[in-house]
C-alpha cells in the first residue's frame, strides 16, 4: 500500500474509533465493503452491523450474495425493506430520484441504529462522489450519515487499493448501481421494467461482459458496454443471440451504443451533471 494511503487509512480508523459502534449501510459493493472490512478491524464485530436495503430496484445478483460477503467481513448483517415504491415522487423518476429512495433508507436505518444502540450509521460515499451528481448525498445528510471514507480524503481507486491489501474480495468489482438508475428521467419506475433490465444484465454478464449496462428507453433497451468490448459485437451470432434474448423478455428493438460505457450516462441530460468515462 502507498505510504500516502496508508496514512488516509489510519485516519479512517482514528474515525471509526471516535464514533465507537456503527451501522453500515451496506450495498455489497466495493465502497461499503470496504468501509465495513475497516470497521469490523477497528471496532470488532459486537460494534458493528452491516444493513441491505431491499426493494425491487437492487439487482437480484447483489441481494444473493451480499449477505455472505458480509459474513467473509466479520460482521453481522440484517436486510431492510424499503418501500420507496409507494412514493409517486420516486416513481415519476424526475432527476433528484436518488434523494427519495435514499430518504426512505435513511429514515429507516437510523431509528433502527439508535434502537440498537449504535453511535452512528456510516455510509461508502468517497471522495469522487462528492463531485459527481448525487442527489441521495442531499439525503445522507439531512438524516446524518456519515461519509467517512469521504471524510478523510479516500478516492475510489484508493479504495480498491486498501481492499486488496486488506483482503476484501470484491476490491476489484465493478460498480452496480440501482436498476432504476437505467431508467430516463421523466419515464416512470416500474418493478416490471427493473426486472427485465435485471434479466437482461444478467444475461450480458453470462456472455462475458463483466461490465454492462442496458438502459430501458420505452421499448428500445440500448446496451451499453466498454469501448474494449464493442468489437465483439462485429459477431453476427452474438447479435442475433442478444437481439432474441432481449426481445423476448419484451424489448422491441436492441441498439448498442457506439460511444460505450459511461457511468451514469442518463445524466448527460441534467444541467451540470458532471460524469466520470467509468466508475471503476
Amino acid at each position: 500500500m502507498q505510504e500516502q494511503v496508508a496514512r488516509k487509512l489510519n485516519a479512517l480508523e482514528q474515525r471509526l474509533r471516535a464514533l465507537e459502534s456503527v451501522v453500515v449501510a451496506f450495498s455489497g459493493g466495493v465502497d461499503s465493503a470496504v468501509l465495513l472490512k475497516v470497521a469490523v478491524r477497528t471496532l470488532g464485530s459486537p460494534r458493528v452491523l452491516a444493513v441491505t436495503g431491499r426493494s425491487p430496484s437492487v439487482p437480484r445478483a447483489e441481494l444473493n450474495s451480499v449477505a455472505a460477503l458480509a459474513a467473509e467481513l466479520g460482521a453481522a448483517h440484517e436486510f431492510l425493506d424499503t418501500a420507496e415504491f409507494a412514493d409517486p415522487r420516486y416513481v415519476s423518476n424526475p432527476s433528484e430520484r436518488c434523494y427519495y429512495c435514499k430518504t426512505e433508507l435513511y429514515s429507516r436505518l437510523v431509528p433502527l441504529a439508535a434502537a440498537r444502540g449504535y453511535r452512528a450509521v456510516v455510509g461508502g460515499t468517497n471522495r469522487d462522489d462528492l463531485g459527481d451528481f448525487r442527489p441521495g448525498l442531499q439525503a445522507a445528510n439531512e438524516q446524518h450519515v456519515l461519509a467517512p471514507l469521504a471524510e478523510v480524503g479516500i478516492t475510489k481507486a484508493e479504495v480498491r487499493e486498501i481492499g486488496a491489501a486488506l483482503g476484501v474480495p470484491i476490491h476489484a468489482k465493478p460498480a452496480s448501481p440501482c436498476l432504476s438508475s437505467r431508467i430516463p428521467y421523466g419515464e416512470p419506475v416500474t418493478p416490471e421494467k427493473l426486472q427485465r433490465i435485471d434479466a437482461a444484465e444478467t444475461y450480458l454478464r453470462e456472455l462475458g461482459f463483466a461490465e454492462c449496462r442496458v438502459r430501458h428507453h420505452a421499448q428500445l433497451a440500448r446496451i451499453e458496454v466498454p469501448a474494449t468490448d464493442l468489437a465483439r459485437f462485429a459477431n453476427a451470432e452474438l447479435r442475433a443471440r442478444v437481439d432474441a434474448r432481449l426481445r423476448e423478455l419484451g424489448f422491441q428493438y436492441v441498439a448498442l451504443d457506439l460511444r460505450g460505457f459511461r457511468s451514469g450516462s442518463l445524466n448527460e441530460v441534467v444541467p451540470g451533471a458532471r460524469l466520470r468515462p467509468s466508475a471503476r
